[in-house]
């Protein structure tokens, strides 16, 4: 039998890393684990053989049956926000990190408590500095590829259409121009399509404000990243208004590095629509990162309102 090469800590958290596979899977990489010579009757008794014969948890968590996707749920489901565009040595290297930073809480918990030095206090930040690098991105992909669909706007790479939206996605498009209105669209083809006639159609323009509070970016305990971006509304050399959007991504499971859109908010409010005498102030979002992740966190998923302007 080979000897134990998981510390207490790794064991614990690759328990609760191989629940989240299922019995099959779990079944599958027990086999691989131990070439076949151990022959579970149950999920508990495989997890247990797994640990047992992983010599390291690099040899473990680099195994083709544990997927990136369920190293990225793990990290999620211990509120550890990580860049969805992740390859699975860096979630691997993120899981060791954690796993080493709860031994060091665990002892200056026992011993004499000590100022975080600020490069803790750095790298306490760092987990919250991804998500909003990795919002920062997809606002800059998202719009350039929808104004890119305007008749005279600059041409895309990227190929608009209902793939970048899951089969339920849901939308929710508020406008105030001279009343308040308000649709909803379901599913990938509707929403993609209404998108689309707002720049193809309409002839509008989107500026995101992509700076300071222009920009709120957070994810669920469930892994749910959500992106809120505010900024202003154009046709041909005219500003008409500001908009506000919050999308919330889920990851593919089938297409490594992919993240569609599950579910939407756009609402657009109109310089026509301000009392006379009121001016436009810069678009930004008035949400916190923290508010937002409580919008979905033991929630079903919903299209939420927008805040007010």
């Amino acid at each position: 039998m080979a000897s134990l090469g998981l510390s207490e800590r790794e064991q614990a958290g690759c328990r609760q890393l191989l629940e989240l596979l299922e019995t099959e899977e779990l079944m599958a990489l027990t086999d691989t684990v131990t070439n076949r010579l151990v022959h579970p009757e149950s999920r508990q008794e495989a997890i247990h053989a797994i640990l047992v014969y992983s010599q390291s948890v690099e040899e473990l968590l680099k195994r083709r049956k544990v997927y990136r996707e369920t190293i990225f749920k793990y990290l999620a489901a211990q509120g550890i926000p990580v860049p969805p565009s992740s390859e699975k040595c860096l979630l691997i290297d993120r899981v060791k990190r954690y796993w080493r930073t709860q031994l060091t809480t665990r002892a200056s918990e026992s011993g004499e408590r000590k100022p975080r030095t600020e490069s803790q206090r750095e790298r306490q930040k760092a987990p919250r500095d991804d998500i909003r690098d990795l919002g920062k991105e997809f606002c800059h992909w998202f719009f350039e590829l929808l104004n890119s669909q305007h008749p005279l706007g600059v041409k895309s790479d990227g190929r608009w259409g209902p793939q970048h939206f899951w089969e339920d996605a849901r939308m929710k498009f508020c406008y105030n121009t001279l009343e308040n209105n308000m649709e909803e669209y379901v599913g990938a083809e509707m929403v993609s399509l209404r998108l689309l006639s707002l720049v193809k159609e309409e002839y509008l323009l989107f500026n995101p404000n992509l700076h300071a509070n222009g920009l709120k970016c957070a994810m669920s305990h469930h892994g749910l990243v959500l992106v809120a971006v505010a900024g202003t509304v154009h046709r041909d050399n005219t500003c008409l208004g500001i908009f506000e959007q919050i999308f919330g991504l889920v990851s593919c499971p089938v297409k490594e590095n992919t993240w569609k859109v599950k579910v939407l908010s756009l609402k657009i409010v109109g310089q026509n629509a301000l009392e006379p005498g009121m001016q436009i102030e810069k678009p930004s979002i008035k949400y916190e990162s923290i508010q937002l992740q409580e919008l979905y966190d033991g929630k079903e998923l919903t299209v939420f309102e927008p805040q007010k302007f």
